[in-house]
Order: C-alpha cells, then structure tokens, then sequence
C-alpha cells in the first residue's frame, strides 16, 4: 500500500474543489467527466426500477438482459459475433480493468504501457502482481505507439499490451492501419490484449474508432474489450462497465467479481441498460458539443507561443507540451499546475502522473464560456 500512488486526477479535483468552497472562483479542467446531465429516459429507467423493488443481488456477471445488450450493442458497431456469455458487467471500467488484470497476470508479468497513460494503468498492474513496462512516445508521432518500438521491448516475460483509444489523455484515435500493425506484434509475440474503449463514441470530425480485435483474424481470442457507460451517456457516478472476452475468461472475471464484489448495482444496471436499449440522440449532441469544444481549445492553445498538441480525434483531452516555459523556470508540470493553480485559479493535471513530463492535461469537458476564461489564464500565466 505503501507503494500504490494515488489518483492524480482526483488528488488535483479535491484541491479545486476545496478552493472552491472557500470562496474562490476555480476553474476545474482537471477530471475526465462529462458536464452534462444523465439522459432522462435513463434517470427514468433507474426510478422504475427502483419502484419494481429490483434492489437485490443480480449475478454476478450482471443481468442478463444488460449483458445481452452490451453484446447486442458491441455487434452492431463492431460486427464481430458476440454472446452474452462474453460480457461481464463490473462496478466501472476501473474495475472491469482490475479484473482483467487479475484474472491474466502471475507475478512478475510484463505490460506494455505506451506513456502517456491513464493514470491508474500502471498502479492497477502493480495491484495486480504485474509489472508495467512504459514506453515512451512522441508528440511528432501523435503520442501513437509505434510496432518497432513494441517489438524492441518485448522480453521472456513479456505477457500482455495495453491499448487505449481514443486515448486518455492526449485525446488521440488510431487509425485501423496503426492499430492493425500492432495486432500483427501481438499474434507474433502471443500477447493478450486489453483494449480500453471507453471513449469510443466520442469521436470527431467523421472519424470512426475502430474496435482491435476486430483488425485482424486471431485478435478476438487474444482480446479483452473494455467499455462502459461512464462517458458515452454522461454516467460516471452510475459505475457501470464491463469487460467482452472470451467465454472462459469471462467466466474466471465472473468468478473473481462475485468474491470481490458480488454485483454492480442494481439500479444502475437498469439505468445502464436504458441507455444502451433507448434513445441514442443524447449521444450525438453531446459529441458534437464536445467536437466544439475541441475546436475553441486547439485553436487557442495552437495560438500560444512555445505550446505544441497533438491532433485531438475525440475523448475531450488536449494534452499539451510546455517544456519551454518548464525550462524558463525551472520546474516541473507538477510545480506549474500547483502554481496555476495559486495563481490563476485553474486546475490541470500535470503530465507527470500521466508518464509524459513536460506536459499538462487539460479536460474540454466544461462550458465554452469556463473553456475561453480557463485559456485566458493558461496563456496569462505562459507569458507570464
């Protein structure tokens, strides 16, 4: 315990918020959650269920009318063939990841971990015995893992590569070229997989996200999809995720879920299911919200000098080099966010809790009007 970091993102949120109540007038660009509302067919749907008495136990594994949604869902976008039996629903994608890597990895087990990461991919390995290898990427390349740069890091030990795209946090989309290529390292190296699509749908300018396993032929028996509600339906509170692998596997994380945990929530599996069987509008207005977004904040930080981003294909990051104004004084990304933050009033989270030094994450997931007063003091601050 004494050695398991905590969240970045969350440590950063507490302290905005404890400005906040104070009196201060923070700006929070820090934690990676939609602004928006739930739906309301979904709030409905959780109310109902409610009211039906659906407040007990469920499997293990979810209900099974949300897990043939999820399969349902993943079919129709992915079209690979998917069963129930594959999916298994977990209390968040959080821990539909710790699952997986629990269910996957003896000790000492390497991970490919292209930085920058997620903050909690690393410490999640390590919970779960294994060993995070971070490979370094570069801005020139979009933050894009390379297949030479995967292949030259592979060793005996070697057991698994972690994938997330749209990614969190630089807010980058492979193309099915650049993931197929590392599909092709895998099947050579016999490597699992663990795709984090949580962002999936949260694409721009016409994009499409392609799913990994769907890539090349093999991928499917290697792979385990990870995805949830969270972002796409604005439902980070609901804690709802889920795991799509194969039967076997789904059945061990099945298994470990109903030691650890017993079930996700009940409501929140019927509010899940709501979202997915439902309406999906909310969905799109809420990309094309956040495609504006994206837009107002590349131009402006692209506009200040010494700044440089990569192409931001969806999620609602931008993470963003400030190694020049680090040099002027000095310091670390950690030590300017504390600094902006005492100064300026607006919460980032530096690149250092994301593998990455030298660069900070900004979340787009706030009003156009918070987004133009945040940038004004960013660029304040950088020329200051």
């Amino acid at each position: 315990m004494a050695s398991l970091e905590p969240s970045a993102t969350l440590a950063m949120a507490a302290r905005a918020q404890a400005l906040a109540a104070s009196g201060i007038d923070v700006i929070d660009l820090s934690v990676g959650e939609p602004d928006f509302p739930t739906p309301p067919h979904i709030c409905a749907a959780a109310e109902a269920a409610i009211r039906a008495g659906r407040t007990k136990y469920t499997p293990a594994a979810g209900i099974p009318d949300l897990r043939k949604a999820v399969a349902a869902d993943y079919a129709r976008r992915s079209g690979l063939a998917v069963t129930p039996g594959q999916v298994v629903v977990s209390n968040g994608a959080k821990h539909a990841l710790h699952n997986a890597f629990t269910a996957l990895l003896d000790e000492g087990d390497e991970v490919v971990v292209p930085a920058p990461y997620w903050v909690s991919y690393a410490e999640l390995v390590k919970l779960s015995g294994g060993r995070p290898v971070l490979l370094e990427t570069r801005i020139e390349d979009d933050f894009k893992l390379r297949p030479e740069a995967l292949r030259a890091a592979l060793t005996p030990r070697t057991r698994m590569l972690l994938l997330c795209s749209p990614s969190n946090p630089t807010g980058v989309v492979y193309t099915p070229d650049e993931l197929g290529s590392l599909g092709d390292v895998a099947l050579e190296a016999d490597l699992a997989v663990i795709a984090d699509e949580i962002y999936d749908q949260l694409v721009f300018d016409g994009r499409s996200s392609p799913s990994f396993p769907t890539l090349r032929p093999g991928l499917v028996d290697r792979t385990v999809v990870v995805a949830g509600v969270s972002k796409t339906y604005s439902m980070t509170g609901w804690r709802i995720g889920w795991t799509i692998c194969p039967e076997p596997l789904a059945k061990a994380i099945g298994n470990l879920q109903s030691q650890e945990t017993s079930n996700p929530s009940s409501i929140s599996q019927h509010a899940a299911l709501a979202a997915l069987t439902g309406p999906q509008e909310c969905v799109a207005e809420m990309c094309r919200a956040f495609q504006k977004r994206r837009d107002l904040v590349a131009g402006r930080l692209a506009a200040i000098p010494g700044v440089r981003l990569p192409e931001i294909g969806g999620a609602f990051y931008a993470f963003f080099d400030i190694r020049s104004a680090l040099a002027r004084g000095g310091i670390s990304s950690a030590h300017w966010c504390e600094a902006l933050l005492e100064k300026e009033h607006v919460a980032l989270v530096a690149g250092s809790a994301f593998g990455a030094e030298g660069h900070v994450r900004m979340s787009f997931a706030a009003s156009e009007e918070k987004l133009a007063a945040g940038l004004d003091r960013i660029a304040r601050f950088l020329g200051a």
